[in-house]
């Protein structure tokens, strides 16, 4: 149930991390400059989206690390107790047996 519900998020956060880094241009012509202009680097307006969104790229990136070690944890795994593995092969009966074909005198070399 768990490992369901770390797989959910990690999906979410990867969505969110796609479309943070696609908003994102390295140029600076991404949502950052769509926002300012020249009066808005005045105020911070440009600096301020570009520290938004470089800051939470950083964080969904580590979220996103310890999603995936966290669902390693859990995942559910098979019980190796030798015991359980020993009762099932005794109660598997061999019925084949080994044959070999008898010895003809045509497979006999001449």
């Amino acid at each position: 149930m768990s490992y369901t519900a770390f797989l959910i998020l990690i999906i979410i956060v990867a969505i969110a991390l796609i479309l943070i880094v696609m908003v994102q241009n390295p140029k600076g012509g991404g949502l950052s400059s769509s926002f300012g202009g020249g009066g808005a680097q005045s105020l911070g307006g440009v600096q301020s989206t570009n520290n938004f969104l470089d800051r939470t790229t950083w964080t969904l990136a580590i979220a996103m690390f310890a999603l995936i070690l966290l669902a390693n944890f859990a995942i559910p795994r098979v019980n190796s107790n030798t015991t359980n593995i020993d009762s099932k092969i005794d109660g598997i009966e061999n019925t084949t047996t080994p044959t070999t074909p008898p010895a003809t005198n045509d497979s006999l070399p001449k």
